[in-house]
C-alpha cells in the first residue's frame, strides 16, 4: 500500500522507533495519479509524501528534474529524501495555499505572486539543460495533434455527443500542430496553472514539474493567463500581459500566443471531460464553461472560428 510504504520511508528518514506517532492526511488535489499525502510526525516538522508509479512516464522524471531545477535557481520544494526502487520521496510541506485559494482575491493581492511566477518562467527560458539530461519529449506536431485528438474524444465526442470526424481531419487545426511544432526553443512546464503555483513566504513555488520539456514559452504563458480555474476577467488578463512585459521587458507576439491559448485550452478541455466523465470527478465538469468562453474568445475573427466555432456553439 502507498500509505504503508511513505511510512516506511519517514522512519526511515527521521530514524523513528515503531512506537513514535505518526498522522497521515491525504491531499485530494490535481490528477496526476500519484499519491500524495501529509505527514506529521510528533515532534518534527510535517512532509508531503509522494508515492508513483510507472503507468505514466514522467513521474519517472520528478526527482532528476527536481534537482536540475533546484540547481538552476528556480523555487521548488525541497526534495528530503527519496527512494527510487520504493518510488517514494518526501519534500518540503509548503503549506495548503495555492494561487488558486485566491481566486476571490482583489487583483492587487494576487499580483505579487504572479510577478513572482512570471519571473520563474522567466527564469526557465534562459535555462538550459546538459546534453544528456534526459526530458520528457518535446513539444512537436504529433504531440500538438495528440492534444487535439483527446480534446476531440473527449469533449467534442464524449461531453457534447457530437461527431469529431470533420475535426479529425481539418487543415486548419493540422496547421495549427504544424506551426506551432515548427520549434521548440525553451523549456516549459506544461502545467502551468494556479493549482500548479503554491504560495510560500510571499513567494510562488513550482509543483507538478515532471513534465518539464522543451517547447514554445508562450504555452506557459497562455496557460496561467487564460486559467479557466480562475476566469480572470479581461481587465485581470490585460494587466497580466502587462505585468509579464514588465518582468521579460518583452511583449507576447499576439499571434503565437494566441495560437497557444487555442491548443492550451483544447488540452485543457479534453481533460476536464475525461476526468469528470470516465473518473466521476464533477468539479472538473464545472470548469467547462469558463475554458469554453476563453477559447471562443482567443479564436474569434481568426481561421479556427470556422473549425472550432460551430462546435462550441
Amino acid at each position: 500500500m502507498p500509505a504503508d510504504t511513505l511510512l516506511t520511508a519517514v522512519r526511515a528518514h527521521l530514524d523513528l522507533a515503531p512506537t513514535h506517532r505518526v498522522l497521515m492526511e491525504p491531499i485530494q488535489k490535481g490528477a496526476s495519479g500519484r499519491t500524495i499525502i501529509r505527514i506529521r510526525p510528533d515532534d518534527h516538522p510535517s512532509f508531503i509524501g509522494i508515492h508513483y508509479t510507472l503507468e505514466r512516464s514522467d513521474n519517472a522524471n520528478f526527482l532528476p528534474v527536481a534537482e536540475f531545477l533546484k540547481e538552476a535557481g528556480l523555487n521548488i520544494p525541497e526534495v528530503l529524501y527519496d527512494n527510487t526502487r520504493r518510488q517514494v520521496a518526501l519534500i518540503e510541506d509548503l503549506g495548503d495555499q495555492d494561487l488558486l485559494s485566491l481566486k476571490d482575491a482583489p487583483f492587487e493581492e494576487r499580483e505579487p505572486y504572479y510577478r513572482s511566477a512570471f519571473e520563474q518562467l522567466d527564469k526557465l527560458l534562459y535555462t538550459r539543460p546538459p546534453k544528456d539530461f534526459e526530458l520528457q519529449p518535446a513539444f512537436d506536431e504529433p504531440l500538438y495533434r495528440w492534444e487535439q485528438e483527446y480534446f476531440f474524444e473527449h469533449f467534442v465526442e464524449t461531453h457534447l455527443g457530437k461527431d469529431a470526424s470533420e475535426l479529425e481531419q481539418d487543415p486548419i487545426l493540422l496547421g495549427l500542430a504544424k506551426r506551432l511544432g515548427a520549434t521548440a526553443p525553451h523549456m516549459v512546464h506544461r502545467d502551468f496553472q494556479s493549482q500548479n503555483l503554491m504560495l510560500h513566504n510571499d513567494t510562488a513555488f513550482l509543483i507538478d514539474f515532471q513534465g518539464l520539456r522543451m517547447g514554445r514559452q508562450e504555452y506557459d504563458l497562455a496557460s496561467l493567463v487564460y486559467d479557466p480555474y480562475m476566469n480572470h476577467s479581461a481587465d485581470d488578463r490585460r494587466k497580466l500581459l502587462d505585468l509579464w512585459e514588465e518582468v521579460c521587458e518583452e511583449e507576447p507576439i499576439e499571434p503565437i500566443l494566441n495560437d497557444c491559448a487555442a491548443q492550451r485550452l483544447m488540452q485543457a478541455l479534453g481533460a476536464f471531460a475525461n476526468l469528470g466523465h470516465n473518473q466521476d470527478n464533477e468539479w472538473y465538469l464545472e470548469q467547462i464553461p469558463a475554458a469554453v468562453a476563453f477559447l471562443k474568445e482567443v479564436i474569434d475573427d481568426t481561421p479556427l472560428e470556422d473549425s472550432l466555432g460551430p462546435v462550441l456553439d
